[in-house]
């Protein structure tokens, strides 16, 4: 199985439950394309059916997954969520990306989207971490 990406604390995501079954452990291990790690309020069952939202990106922002394991922090729980079909796995990831710039950004003061700066941070940021996006570099991240 393939590794997770670190969602930022700063930027929200919400997931939601869906409608599907649950997939067992053994299945997820074997299906699970890679995904992301995120912060929750609250502890999910792993194999849960849930839907990642970043309100950020816009109402489009959402991607099925399962819920892949749960880890207890002193306030709330990392969660990572598993994707199991290609094409979610590819759009959560370029969401991803854009999380980190938003992130990016945010450390550097400039929250002002439409601005010169906002670019230059942006193009600063895919020359120094766009490559640990790629599908070969997710493949070495570990949960």
């Amino acid at each position: 199985m393939c590794g997770y990406l670190p969602h930022p604390d700063d930027i929200p995501v919400e997931l939601t439950f869906r409608p599907t079954s649950s997939l067992f452990r053994r299945h997820l291990h074997t299906q699970g394309l890679g995904g992301i790690a995120c912060i929750q309020p609250r502890a999910y069952r792993r194999g849960t059916a849930v839907e990642v939202l970043i309100p950020s990106l816009g109402a489009d922002a959402r991607y099925p997954g399962y819920i892949a394991w749960c880890q207890r922090l002193d306030q709330g729980y990392r969660v990572g969520v598993a994707f199991t079909d290609s094409q979610a796995l590819f759009g959560a990831r370029m969401g991803e990306q854009v999380c980190q710039i938003q992130h990016y950004c945010q450390q550097h003061g400039k929250t002002d989207e439409a601005g010169d700066d906002v670019q230059q941070l942006a193009e600063q940021w895919v020359s120094l971490h766009a490559d640990a996006f790629s599908e070969a570099s997710l493949r070495s991240i570990s949960t």
